[in-house]
């Protein structure tokens, strides 16, 4: 029988002091900040908002003001490439937003709304697939496309802008695909578990397809065990610690049930997550080392794909293609090369590098949602950029920054075409023909 009076370990909260002391304030990271770059203040750059953690670490009160700053921050990681220190700032400013998060008081439709869609919508299949039936209906009827339109031209105000990031379904949706297995194309060469999401079997389904697909073309006998689900990313961003790691512990024993020889998702956002799965549990004793276990099988399907011997029947994709870094596929899990390598071993594919192409394009998560004016500001000069490289593809590897970059095409862009590099590999062996 357990014993009742038993007291639990008190949760940590706040950025770990050994974190805090790493950073000795150079500045190298300002520019490589999103909003340090649009605004120019030092508390809404890396080094100010590290030195305004340590003010709260030190017993400073949390004030409005903090909130403010912690919460303009995308967590786009770009700091953590440019700091010649190690800073974990994605870490801290997670800790921190958790530390916020235990002394927010909010509304009663504030709690709800947060409630719904972190606690119940993001983890139901059924309310996401009548989410998505809902969307799909709204954007046959056209009404969607006649928003989008007013917002464009801003006589809707900042919800015109909110319009333009709306996702669209995808009908039929993937999750008729989870539990299934498909088999590899030829010989065998690898058994892959592969994580579906949450909104991208509603939004992206066909981008999942295309990855069931190209890594079948590859060898792949890809399995999409049942059981699994979001993956907590966004809760983590938002603070919400202990419902990432309740998230983590229900993928990691649906996926471990079984043998794999890696683990993949299609979502830079969600893999930066996953694969620190052995750090977010690394307290909790039942779960650290399969966590660790977990994670380290954890790989974006460009960098699986960038690993192996590719199946060069690769037809011919006439276009030029610029290539936009994931913020947590570059500076979260420093998986750079392999994208742009894949690209350019497709037949007829004219590659543009993008000048700043790591630079953040405003998504991060539902942050365009949240600091919606931040987010458009952000977007409208990476917009400068992509027309800049003078491309008709514009490929990413993350479902969210492919929504925010279609919502820049439509509002900047020059008609170009937004393609996860997946989709580009999957167009390419679609193409090919034996001579």
């Amino acid at each position: 029988m357990e014993d009742s009076t038993a007291v639990s370990e008190p949760i940590r909260l706040g950025p770990r002091q050994f974190d805090l002391d790493r950073c000795v304030h150079c500045g190298l990271c300002l520019n490589a900040c999103p909003t340090y770059r649009v605004l120019g203040v030092e508390m809404d750059s890396p080094r100010g908002r590290v030195y305004q953690m340590v003010q709260v670490a030190e017993g400073a009160p949390i004030t409005d003001t903090y909130r403010e700053h912690i919460g303009l921050c995308l967590a786009c990681r770009g700091c953590e490439s440019a700091c010649p220190s190690g800073v974990r700032y994605g870490h801290m400013v997670e800790d921190a937003r958790a530390e916020l998060e235990a002394h927010t008081h909010r509304g009663w439709f504030a709690r709800r709304t947060r409630g719904f869609v972190f606690g119940r919508l993001l983890q139901s299949r059924a309310l996401l697939s009548i989410a998505g039936t809902t969307i799909y209906l709204l954007e046959r009827s056209g009404l969607k496309a006649l928003s989008r339109g007013l917002g464009q031209m801003r006589l809707l105000g900042p919800f015109g802008d909110l319009l333009q990031l709306t996702p669209s379904a995808d009908p039929p949706f993937f999750f008729s695909r989870i539990g299934r297995t498909f088999p590899a194309e030829g010989e065998r060469r690898y058994r892959i578990a592969m994580l579906a999401g949450c909104i991208a079997n509603v939004s992206f389904a066909r981008l999942n397809e295309a990855t069931v697909r190209v890594l079948q073309k590859n060898g792949c006998e890809v399995a999409i065990p049942d059981g699994q689900g979001c993956c907590g990313a966004l809760h983590a961003h938002s603070g919400l610690r202990e419902d990432a790691r309740k998230l983590a512990r229900r993928n990691i024993d649906a996926i471990l049930a079984e043998d794999y020889d890696a683990i993949i998702t299609n979502a830079a956002g969600c893999g930066s997550t996953l694969k620190e799965y052995g750090e977010l549990l690394e307290d909790d004793p039942a779960y650290a080392e399969k966590a660790k276990r977990f994670a380290g099988l954890m790989r974006d399907v460009t960098e699986f794909l960038g690993g192996i011997e590719l199946n060069p029947n690769l037809g011919r994709v006439e276009a030029a293609v610029t290539y936009q870094d994931s913020c947590h596929l570059a500076h979260g899990q420093k998986v750079r090369k392999q994208p742009r390598d894949l690209l350019r071993a497709i037949p007829g594919l004219a590659y543009h590098e993008m000048p700043g192409a790591d630079i953040c394009c405003g998504s991060a998560g539902i942050y365009n949602v949240v600091q919606n004016q931040m987010s458009m500001q952000i977007l409208e000069r990476k917009m400068e950029s992509v027309n800049a490289a003078r491309a008709e593809i514009v490929a990413t590897a993350n479902p969210g920054c492919m929504l925010q970059l279609e919502a820049g095409v439509r509002l900047h862009g020059t008609g170009q075409r937004v393609m996860h590099v997946v989709e580009v590999l999957d167009l390419a062996y679609k193409n090919y023909t034996v001579s």
